[in-house]
């Protein structure tokens, strides 16, 4: 199924858009555990970002696949510093693997994309896993809308 470049967002209704992080995090690992469930563990990571972005589109989220993010770096703007896997409601980042187990550098890479966006939610998901529940990493940069949760050390400051 086509649906134009791989890098636009898909126009959810705008209530998707009020949505906090926290209940589009519900969606994402909802969807998340769905697929795994159809499609079990083993297959490329680009086949779980095409079926979780289906799976997200229908439920009215707004989506971006290999989305751009810019950084800014000693005064210059760079617009492809990274490209994160998927931005859901221009609020969560989610970073997808299809290994055999996460590794810390996984965690510090999306926790480094997140304090560079200002994002304050990613989710780092690994497909690869027999039991997905084992390859969920929920990372926080900062308070997140209604949660009961500390900061963490990271600042959203998009300069370095």
């Amino acid at each position: 199924v086509k649906q134009g470049a791989s890098h636009e967002g898909h126009k959810g209704d705008k209530g998707a858009q009020r949505k906090s992080e926290n209940e589009i995090a519900k969606h994402i690992l909802d969807a998340a555990f769905l697929i795994h469930t159809r499609l079990g563990p083993g297959l490329f990571e680009s086949v779980y970002e095409v079926v979780l972005t289906h799976e997200l589109r229908k439920k009215g989220l707004a989506v971006e696949r290999q989305k751009p993010m810019p950084i800014i770096y000693d005064g210059l703007q760079f617009e492809e510093a990274f490209r994160a896997d998927l931005v859901v409601g221009k609020k969560v980042i989610v970073e997808l693997k299809s290994i055999d187990a996460l590794s810390a550098v996984h965690a510090k890479q999306l926790l480094t994309q997140l304090r560079l966006t200002g994002m304050k939610l990613g989710l780092l998901i690994n497909f690869g896993e027999a039991h997905l529940k084992n390859g969920i990493k929920r990372l926080i940069n900062g308070a997140v809308d209604g949660a009961g949760m500390g900061k963490s050390s990271a600042h959203p400051d998009l300069s370095l």
